[in-house]
């Protein structure tokens, strides 16, 4: 059985249609506890449009938390409860459109070994939703994974508290002058190492995408192909199985070939490759305290953090000089390098930032060498 999760989640539109944002949360079915919370803004959309997009976005963080969760859905919206259970019709284009995204999410938890049922509940209930869904339509976009709890891949969900509050609008003219580059970083779908917390780096076996993997690949290139809206790009991934399965998804969603860079690939562990966290923090703790702590630390036969940042960020330069829109495929490591470069965060707070599988992260690079991170582990 999996873990019992309830959803709550709700939208608003200042005007309807007008200003619209969506906000959710995951609690534990069994303590309450908040698990995750979320929020974003639509631009203009209608009330439900925007409950609809809240909904998506709590059913997709429950997958995070957990593939094969028995996920309580509980809303003000009569209804998005009553269209999603069934008992009612979807006139609505853009609607039909939402609900078979929210469907499909509900089909990945049922087939993970999940469930999903949809409550309603009064407004007054669901007043924590109902805030976010206002910062939300303030202009804020959250995603934190608050209590990673016993998730299978916690570890590389999140660690520590992140709030990541940006523009609703990315600039639209240049502040500093010329082009710019914009850069979306993807992180690859799971694998089974993944689900069962083992390192996987450059050295590895190299495991392939997994179910999930590829059901969250082809979520990452609708989500990319919708960022930019027909804008022409190009896609490089790293050489590892996983970073060219997602790659490829991307890269068709785009209508593009991919390209292969093999210093976008992730951390090479050594001796640890394939090696179980769980067991490393159990029987390896100051080993595993040193990997995260000291930069220059490297595991026999593989590479520290120092080599592994000359090898990226040398890539990420490639990217950026090359101009333009670049996809980039690659692992939760790499992207950690390039945030902490471009943001100046110390090697001993990076572990704060949160990459999800299947997230997406943008940068705009101008031609003075100023970065804006227009949004990170967005999914």
């Amino acid at each position: 059985m999996g873990r019992a999760l309830v959803v709550e989640a709700d939208g608003g539109s200042r005007g309807n249609p007008g200003v619209a944002g969506w906000g959710a949360l995951v609690r534990d079915a069994s303590t309450g506890a908040v698990l995750w919370e979320g929020a974003a803004p639509l631009g203009k959309a209608s009330n439900n449009v925007a409950e609809y997009s809240g909904l998506i976005a709590g059913l997709g963080a429950a997958l995070r938390i957990d593939p094969g969760a028995d996920v309580e859905v509980r809303m003000d919206s009569k209804l998005v409860i009553e269209q999603m259970a069934g008992r009612w019709k979807i006139k609505h284009e853009d609607m039909r459109r939402l609900a078979l995204q929210a469907r499909d999410l509900c089909a990945e938890l049922s087939r993970g070994g999940g469930s999903v049922s949809f409550s309603w509940m009064p407004r007054e209930k669901n007043k924590a939703a109902d805030a976010l869904s206002n910062d939300g339509m303030d202009g804020r976009t959250i995603d934190r994974m608050l209590h990673a709890g016993d998730s299978p891949d916690s570890h590389e969900v999140v660690e520590e508290l992140v709030e990541e509050v940006v523009d609703p609008e990315p600039a639209t003219a240049p502040p500093h002058g010329g082009d710019v580059t914009r850069v979306v970083l993807v992180r690859h779908g799971v694998t089974d190492f993944t689900a069962q917390a083992r390192l996987d780096g450059r050295g590895g076996s190299d495991p392939a995408l997994n179910d999930t993997g590829r059901s969250q690949a082809a979520r990452a290139g609708r989500a990319v192909a919708h960022l930019l809206a027909g804008a022409p790009a190009r896609v490089v991934t790293s050489s590892l199985a996983r970073a060219v399965q997602t790659g490829a998804a991307v890269a068709e969603a785009l209508g593009v070939d991919p390209e292969v860079d093999a210093d976008w690939d992730e951390q090479d562990f050594g001796d640890w490759d394939g090696a179980s966290v769980h067991d490393l923090a159990r029987d390896a703790a100051q080993e595993l305290a040193a990997l995260r702590a000291d930069p220059a630390y490297a595991r026999p036969g593989g590479e520290s953090h120092e080599q592994l940042k000359t090898r990226v960020l040398a890539a990420f330069r490639r990217v950026v000089d090359a101009g333009g829109t670049t996809v980039v495929v690659c692992h939760r490591k790499p992207i950690m390098v390039v945030l902490a470069e471009v943001l100046g965060i110390p090697h001993d707070k990076v572990w704060r930032l949160a990459a999800a599988p299947g997230s997406l992260t943008a940068l705009e690079v101008w031609p003075d060498g100023t970065v804006s991170v227009a949004f990170t582990n967005r999914t």
